[in-house]
């Protein structure tokens, strides 16, 4: 075989081999960014099932607590935020908003013990926990997802490969706001 033969088959091979390594890159770059909207999918579903949840708490605690109309109106209007976020971002504050509200439901009802006793909300409220557990083990599925893929788009030779393509863009972290961390970092007070 002419040298020369031998030169362009030495060639195809590297070509080959230089886009089997470019689609490996770019399939696994393909796998994290559909993890990282599987992840949020599950997020988004444990939010709207929270949010259909909302309006049977509120019928049974306003059967009890009828002059709560504030509380009320924030929790409705913390659900409302919810429902309509449509970034990690403005989940994560949607997210605060509604912790703070059923926080202060949650605080009603110690207010009343016919309603603390009652079994209609004992069982809501049970389910709001189940799904409170479900949207906090969501999140961390995400956040990992969301960790792993923006690793990966800033790592050599990856980032090369995605600032060629130019289709995979960094995931926000769904996390809670500065204030919120001030307090988790901020030590409780204990006085005796």
């Amino acid at each position: 075989m002419p040298t020369w033969g031998i030169i362009i088959i030495a060639i195809l091979v590297v070509i080959v081999l230089i886009i089997g390594f470019i689609a490996g890159i770019y399939n696994s770059l393909v796998q994290l960014d559909e993890r990282v909207n599987e992840a949020w999918s599950d997020i988004t579903v444990q939010l709207k099932y929270r949010a259909d949840l909302i309006p049977n708490v509120l019928e049974t605690v306003k059967g009890y607590a009828k002059h709560e109309k504030e509380t009320f109106q924030m929790v409705t209007e913390a659900r409302t935020a919810a429902m309509g976020a449509k970034t990690v971002k403005q989940a994560a504050e949607a997210e605060e908003a509604m912790q703070g509200a059923l926080g202060k439901i949650f605080a009603i009802a110690e207010a009343y013990p016919e309603l603390k006793a009652n079994e209609n909300f004992q069982q809501l409220q049970t389910q709001l926990q189940d799904v409170e557990d479900k949207i906090q083990a969501s999140r961390r599925f995400y956040n990992a997802g969301a960790k792993d893929l923006n690793t990966k788009i800033k790592t050599f030779p990856t980032n090369i490969v995605n600032n060629f393509i130019g289709h995979f863009k960094k995931r926000d972290y769904f996390e809670v706001s500065e204030a919120e961390k001030a307090k988790i970092d901020k030590a409780p007070e204990v006085k005796f």
